[in-house]
Parts: structure tokens; sequence; C-alpha cells
């Protein structure tokens, strides 16, 4: 597999391909756009999986690294993951290690990243994955690429299957970045306020069972695997790869979470794949 790891800076970039070279990938940070179609050309011949760190510093002109990556997904299969962040997490971790922002360093911070940000807008609308980091620990990063690649190896040997990512997450934190869809929870009973069940989450078998024993969470259920049924095969006939549906309720913790892994369990048991789980307020990717 050919990966380009681009994204704004702070965002995790080098992360991703710690990730990566740890899993035999042969990876190359911060290369000049100018050597690039030579190394995208030379680079097969001596291993399957390699990965390039690309970003706005590999070239002054943000339209030649636009072409240069262009050029090089024309000959082989490249894939594209957009590593992303928040500008208040990017001000924050910038802060944090008291470092200047590698783009335009000369400039107050927040004004850097905004320029970043612009000038990397194209590149995001045209990766085939995109992660947003502002919730993640640098390890929690890692397992998500780790998990993005091994869904990856079955592509190796010609199957060509469609990719989903269901994450759970609080209304109150925000929606989850690249979501292809969302769905809100927040009409189903909330097990919160059953004093027993608040401090569980939707993984804990308590919380599953007063769930599941509620006819609207059934019917909801039914609704949502009938619409995934249906929609499946036509986002297969359109080559879409990857697919982000997100579940949203009060707190993150309980309706959402209990959701994302009823989807879960019932796409495996359909055949569809085993998707990649993220449950963004508890902290859990499997």
């Amino acid at each position: 597999m050919l990966l380009i790891i681009t994204g704004l800076s702070g965002a995790g970039k080098s992360t991703a391909l710690h990730a990566l070279e740890d899993h035999g990938f042969f990876c190359t940070d911060n290369l000049p756009v100018v050597m690039l179609a030579d190394w995208a050309e030379h680079i097969p011949q001596y291993t399957q999986n390699a990965a390039v760190g690309i970003d706005i510093r590999s070239s002054e002109n943000p339209e030649l690294l636009h072409q240069a990556l262009a050029s090089i997904r024309q000959g082989l299969d490249w894939k594209m993951i957009f590593i992303d962040a928040k500008d208040e997490v990017l001000l924050r971790r910038f802060s944090t290690v008291r470092r200047r922002h590698p783009h335009l360093p000369t400039i107050p911070l927040e004004q850097a990243i905004a320029s970043e940000r612009h000038a990397l807008s194209a590149l995001k609308h045209q990766a085939d994955m995109m992660f947003d980091s502002s919730n993640l620990t640098p390890y929690q990063l890692s397992d998500l690429i780790e998990r993005y690649w091994k869904k990856q190896e079955p592509k190796l040997v010609g199957a060509q299957q469609l990719v989903c990512v269901l994450v759970s997450f609080s209304y109150q934190k925000g929606l989850p970045a690249g979501a292809d869809m969302i769905m809100d929870m927040r009409f189903l009973p909330n097990p919160h306020y059953q004093p027993e069940l608040a401090p569980l989450t939707g993984k804990d078998k308590a919380v599953q069972a007063f769930l599941k024993g509620l006819d609207e969470v059934q019917q909801t259920e039914r609704y949502i695997q009938d619409w995934l049924t249906f929609i499946w095969p036509k986002m297969e006939q359109e080559r879409k790869h990857y697919f982000t549906l997100g579940f949203g309720c009060s707190g993150g913790r309980h309706r959402s979470v209990y959701m994302v892994e009823s989807i879960a369990n019932w796409l495996h048991a359909q055949g569809m794949g085993t998707p990649i789980v993220r449950h963004r307020e508890i902290g859990d990717i499997h």
C-alpha cells in the first residue's frame, strides 16, 4: 500500500508516520516537492508498503504541491490521509511545546494556522480518509491509523470493500469531524437517569439490557439497519471506499455508545465488513 500523509502542522502527521513505520512501512517525512515524483516512481520497486509525509513546508507554492500530489496519484493507487485538528487545539499544542509554527514562523500563531488551513483546504477535500486528532492522544491516533491500515489489507489481494467508521459522541462537545452522516439518539430514554446505570457506558451489559428491552430502541435499530441495507450497495456502486457514521447523544456515554456497538455487530454479522469503532468521549477505539 502506498500512502500520502498530509494535514495541518501539529495535528499528528509524524505520529501517523511512526505508527505506519512500526508496521513495516518505509516512511519519508517532509520530502521536498521537487523530489516527490522521483521518490514515488522508484519506491514501489523496493517495497509494497510506503508512506510519505507532505505538508505546506514541502513547497512555497501550494499550487505546485497540489499538482505534484495529483501527478503521482495518476500512475499508482496512492491513498491520501489528511490529519486535522481544531484551531484551539493546535494553539494549545504549539504553546505547550513552545515551538514556532513551521509554515510562517514570523507571524502570530493564529494567523499562521489560518494561512496553512487555507492553503491545504483543497488537499483536505481530495483525501481518501480524514482523521481529526483534536480529542485523541498520540497513542489513540496511532491506534486509529493502525486499525485503518489493517482494514486495507484485504484490498492488497483484490477485495474492494467499503470501510465503515462508526463514531459515538456527545453533542455538548461538538460534532465529529469528517462524518458523512450524523444520527441523533437523544430522543431515546437516557440510562443516565437510572442511578445504577449512570456511571456505566453503553458497552456495559446492564446498560445494553436496559436499552435493548425498550421497544423504541429496537425499532430505531431496525430503521437504521434497513437504511444501511438500502444504501450500502449504492455506495459500493459509486466506488465509495470509506463511510463515517456518527451517533450522538447528550453525554456520549450511553445511548450513542450502545447504538454504535449494536450496529457494528450487525454489520459484521451481515458480512458487510468489520467497522472501525470509535467512542470519542470514553476514549475507546476498536
